[in-house]
């Protein structure tokens, strides 16, 4: 599982003009779900996006965790996470997981991860075209990839 976190100012995502989720200040994390992935990947990454110290204390220094700010999530399913450009120009997606495997698996992230950070998430809609803004915040955008733990 890999996830694009950015630290936003505001975020919302909008499915046929209409707002299905919107945040303000906190974390936007873009997740791709891979065909190996399984709970234990869900658990390892909420926990670090739960901890992850990507706020600002009041000395400037990134030092605090989305609870800590009383941040907001926006999570948004992105399949193309998982494309691979080792060969030719057009990327495959031959790692990412199909719906029948990815939903419950999305679903079961957004779940975990408003319990450990103990606020419901906002999201938009599995496999629907999705009109994304942001604020970048800083900017900060880091990746973690489930399988790259050490």
């Amino acid at each position: 599982m890999k996830i694009v976190i950015q630290r936003v100012l505001n975020a919302s995502v909008s499915i046929e003009d209409k707002v299905e989720g919107r945040i303000n200040g906190g974390m936007m994390i873009l997740v791709g779900i891979e065909q190996e992935d399984t709970t234990e990947d869900i658990e390892w990454l909420t926990n670090k996006l739960a901890n992850l110290r990507i706020f600002d204390d009041e000395a400037g220094v990134m030092n605090l965790n989305v609870n800590q700010v009383e941040g907001e999530i926006l999570a948004i399913s992105q399949f193309t996470l998982q494309a691979s450009t080792k060969k030719g120009n057009r990327p495959s997606y031959i790692k990412a997981a199909k719906p029948d495997v990815a939903i419950p698996l999305y679903e079961q992230f957004i779940a975990t991860l408003a319990g450990v950070i103990n606020t419901p998430i906002a999201t938009g809609k599995f496999g629907a075209d999705m009109k994304v803004s942001l604020i970048n915040d800083g900017p900060v955008t880091i990746i973690i990839d489930s399988k790259n733990r050490i």
